[in-house]
């Protein structure tokens, strides 16, 4: 097979984005050979300055990926006297970031996966203890497609003088202020807190720009105070080094690019998405995944998903093979992104539909047809 004309569904550069290195400013040196600490690289401030603004924060600061972001946040936060707890559907890096604090000593609780009122008892019972709690949550998660509820997070952490802390890689760039009818993603690309039109000092964001913007930096974003505790408490902005010029002049790009074209792009993104969803389920399949990018087979558990992974690939479509979220079982996954055409996705699902006839699948209960509107 010609690997050159394989369809690929595995990419999570949902606007596409890719920033050649002639479509950048240029740089005199790669890295300036010093951390954060002592100064910040050129331009990083600007850039994080515009990322407060499209997220809607009082202030931002770039890190070089979410690892290095939680992995300090974590443990900042751990310095006072708090309790996390974690919706269980919460992203890995994020959790690695929760076992650092925990393995000083700090209480973790993990609560049922987008549910404020599991939460609540959770918060009501260990009031008591006088600790703040921190909740910690993905802004969308990938797997249902929904957004967290923010608002009723928020609730909650503000009774008991707390702090919310999202992880909105999944949504920065994706969803924005809503909703026109010609922006079902919303406008703007600011993530989960523009959607939820959230705006509190009591919410601390870490987002990668690897996704949707395609860049590889992250930014933690979040009120004046928050931002300037984390810059000056920071291990790895003394230990690591910052992201490179390269990495900067691409996120000035990704965001020139946003600003100019990102609308556009989010709607052509939101019309691939349904027009697989619509193949589909008119086909009597069905998808997790509401109208985000990443749509997920709902089939039965003991289908062999590693053969139907191999004859999709011998069709030219290759997916995502991956665990479920309860990690036993397997599923296949399509990674949809705006450089994806609409005869890509035609193609797609008439091989999703000869590979299922043969492998004789059967199906779970559909979460919703094509026509339901994306779950935020």
């Amino acid at each position: 097979m010609d690997r050159s004309a394989v369809l690929d569904f595995t990419s999570a550069l949902y606007l596409g984005m890719r920033h050649a290195s002639e479509a950048l400013r240029p740089w005199g040196q790669l890295s300036m050979g010093r951390p954060a600490a002592l100064a910040s690289p050129p331009n990083a401030d600007a850039v994080a300055e515009q990322l407060a603004a499209l997220l809607g924060s009082e202030r931002a600061t770039l890190v070089p990926s979410t690892l290095h972001l939680f992995w300090d946040l974590f443990a900042i936060l751990a310095s006072e006297r708090i309790a996390i707890y974690m919706d269980a559907g919460t992203y890995a890096i994020v959790r690695w970031g929760v076992e650092r604090a925990a393995a000083r000593g700090t209480p973790v609780r993990i609560f049922q996966h987008h549910d404020p009122d599991a939460l609540h008892d959770h918060l009501k019972r260990d009031a008591r203890r006088g600790m703040q709690p921190v909740v910690v949550a993905d802004g969308l998660c990938p797997a249902c497609g929904a957004s967290a509820p923010i608002t009723a997070y928020l609730e909650n952490v503000r009774t008991y003088d707390g702090y919310l802390v999202l992880d909105d890689t999944q949504a920065l760039g994706i969803l924005g202020r809503r909703q026109e009818p010609d922006a079902p993603y919303g406008m703007g690309g600011g993530g989960s807190l523009r959607w939820n039109r959230v705006s509190s000092p009591d919410v601390i964001v870490g987002s990668s720009l690897a996704k949707g913007f395609g860049v590889p930096v992250a930014v933690l974003a979040g009120s004046e105070m928050m931002v300037k505790r984390f810059e000056q408490a920071s291990e790895t902005r003394t230990h690591c080094s910052p992201s490179s010029n390269a990495v900067i002049h691409a996120a000035e790009h990704a965001l020139a690019m946003n600003g100019e074209h990102g609308d556009d792009i989010r709607f052509r993104l939101w019309n691939l998405v349904g027009q697989l969803r619509r193949g589909l389920t008119e086909a009597g399949l069905s998808l997790h995944g509401g109208r985000f990018p990443v749509q997920t087979l709902a089939l039965s558990p003991g289908l062999d998903h590693a053969e139907l992974h191999e004859d999709l690939l011998r069709r030219g479509v290759r997916t995502v093979l991956h665990h479920a979220r309860d990690g036993f079982r397997a599923q296949i996954s399509f990674l949809i992104t705006a450089l994806h055409r609409f005869q890509d996705i035609d193609k797609t699902t008439e091989a999703v539909k000869q590979v299922a006839q043969l492998q004789g699948a059967t199906l779970v209960p559909p979460e919703g047809t094509y026509e339901k509107p994306i779950q935020l």
